[in-house]
């Protein structure tokens, strides 16, 4: 027997394989009969298309305007697969070949290059990618579920969907807070930008690669949110994670529009990083007393009361603290309510939406440049603001919104909102 038999012995084998329970037979039973049936039925409605352009078979017609063609191999796209299928063809008199609307319709790779996303996502690697899928009923020859097949069709659907997001048009939007924050994936950083309106919903606005949190790639974010119709005329609350170059960038291009907060989970690590351990657990809860303090001066004071007692035996640590201290108290000023005053005071609404990023990008093993890391960053952002819900304490938005406009008539002396009124 030749090796090919045996192979084909082997697989019959496989597949003819006795079931264990009889759940599983009635299943496997049902499935295929399910398949069967829907392959029955689309070849009767290709078959009827092709009747309506050729009219019935073997009767006469001299207004037909098409003839039958036999058929062709062709490939339909059935459970994140190609199965292969006899295609009816039809010609016209001239010679062309007449499109059939359900062929046209259920050939379409689409839902191929949705599955394939779809399954990356939420942590199917490519390799199992068939294993994942329905079995077919004997029969049926079926492609396109390969590792390389599938490693394709993800590469291309999110290039494609990456590159119509970062030109999206965000004039539409009214937003009042701003959240920038970096991950890290090998030797590139992916900063992301995360807005949320005056009514409290999240809208991620844009990526940017760069190898390091500086301000050249982050002045180049903003730069790109600006010319895609981001406002930069009016106030707008910008949360970042403490870094000296994001508010560099940020300054630069919204200018004293921006009144940047600092998140303070990452001053209070920032800080405690630079102390002995027996020293941490007291100033962690000094600067928790400050920070949960409801009025910004006392806050204010309690923690410059703070870096001066560690001055002495810690500068390191002291000048942390000082460091930016004003804009860590920024929201504090607002006299928001409690709950809106505390989300807005650290990054914790983009540092879920980057944790959720790491997550699902948690299957790729090496990452093979920087069009790479967007790609897939892109693609589980996208998957993440499925999840997306209103931003917490979002009811007290209108006094966010009204601390900006007051903001703003300081800056230029004319109350915008009465004049358009």
């Amino acid at each position: 027997m030749k090796q090919t038999d045996r192979k084909k012995g082997s697989e019959q084998a496989v597949e003819k394989r006795p079931f264990e329970t009889l759940e599983d037979f009635l299943k496997e039973e049902l499935h295929g009969f399910v398949v069967g049936a829907g392959m029955m039925a689309l070849s009767a409605m290709l078959e009827e298309e092709r009747t309506s352009a050729c009219g019935p078979r073997y009767q006469q017609d001299p207004q037909r305007e098409a003839t039958r063609a036999g058929y062709a191999p062709g490939e339909l796209v059935l459970g994140g697969r190609r199965v292969a299928v006899e295609r009816p063809r039809a010609r016209t008199m001239d010679g062309r070949e007449v499109q059939l609307p359900s062929w046209q319709r259920f050939s379409n790779e689409d839902p191929l290059h949705r599955r394939a996303v779809e399954q990356m996502v939420v942590g199917v690697a490519t390799r199992k990618y068939s294993r994942s899928l329905e079995d077919t009923p004997p029969g049926i020859r079926v492609r396109g579920a390969s590792k390389s097949a599938v490693s394709r069709r993800f590469v291309a659907t999110t290039r494609a969907r990456l590159a119509a997001w970062l030109h999206t048009s965000l004039s539409g939007l009214n937003l009042a807070v701003l959240m920038i924050d970096g991950v890290h994936f090998a030797e590139h950083v992916v900063l992301v930008a995360l807005g949320i309106d005056e009514t409290g919903k999240k809208h991620v606005l844009g990526l940017w690669e760069g190898a390091t949190e500086n301000a050249t790639a982050c002045t180049a974010l903003l730069t790109n949110l600006r010319e895609r119709g981001l406002r930069t005329d009016r106030s707008i609350l910008v949360v970042i994670d403490g870094a000296k170059a994001l508010a560099k960038a940020v300054r630069e291009v919204f200018g004293v529009r921006a009144l940047i907060q600092r998140c303070q989970v990452h001053k209070k690590r920032n800080v405690l990083d630079q102390l002995p351990e027996h020293l941490r657990p007291s100033v962690s809860a000094a600067m928790s007393e400050a920070y949960l303090s409801e009025d910004a001066s006392r806050a204010e004071r309690l923690l410059r009361n703070l870096a001066r007692r560690l001055e002495a035996e810690h500068p390191g640590a002291a000048s942390s603290l000082c460091e930016g201290l004003d804009e860590t108290l920024t929201v504090m000023r607002f006299g928001l309510p409690r709950p809106l005053e505390r989300t807005l005071a650290t990054t914790n609404p983009i540092e879920n939406l980057v944790g959720r990023s790491r997550y699902l990008t948690r299957n790729v093993k090496r990452w093979r440049g920087g069009s790479m890391v967007l790609r897939w960053v892109a693609a589980a952002v996208r998957e993440a603001t499925k999840g997306f819900r209103r931003l917490r304490g979002y009811a007290g938005m209108p006094k966010l919104v009204a601390a900006l406009t007051a903001n703003d008539v300081k800056i230029d002396g004319v109350d915008h909102v009465k004049e358009v009124a």
